[in-house]
């Protein structure tokens, strides 16, 4: 389940850009930040946040899409969120908090598959007698 939620999260995050049309200001946002370029910057991301929430869905790369949407989401915290402090609603706006919650889910992700594809490996081996 937390899988799927967290797939689910990135891909609404992410096709909002297109809903709302913010993909050109997010672009001149990275190109304030020394990014090149900005909007296909912010293109690659969204793609990104897309292909890997499908593959979570399907169960399929799952820590390689857990990891490139960590490092994702810590680039975020690092240009972003850290300047707006710890709190995301109530008692703040826009901070780290919601994006740290999003890279402990991502590295319980990749941690229960990189364990369960350990576990599948150990049977393989001991079901083969040559190696």
């Amino acid at each position: 389940m937390l899988r799927i939620v967290t797939a689910l999260l990135f891909m609404a995050h992410a096709s909002m850009r297109f809903v709302n049309g913010s993909i050109p200001q997010f672009g001149a946002f990275m190109e304030s930040q020394g990014f090149p370029h900005g909007q296909a910057w912010v293109l690659a991301i969204t793609c990104c946040e897309l292909g890997a929430g499908s593959l979570l869905i399907i169960n399929r790369g799952v820590r390689w899409a857990a990891s490139g949407l960590a490092v994702i989401v810590a680039a975020g915290i690092w240009l972003i969120h850290r300047h707006s402090g710890w709190f995301v609603g109530e008692h703040g706006t826009g901070g780290s908090e919601y994006s740290v919650a999003l890279l402990a889910m991502l590295l319980v992700v990749a941690a229960h598959d990189a364990a369960a594809a350990s576990r599948r490996d150990s049977r393989t081996d001991e079901a083969d007698p040559h190696g």
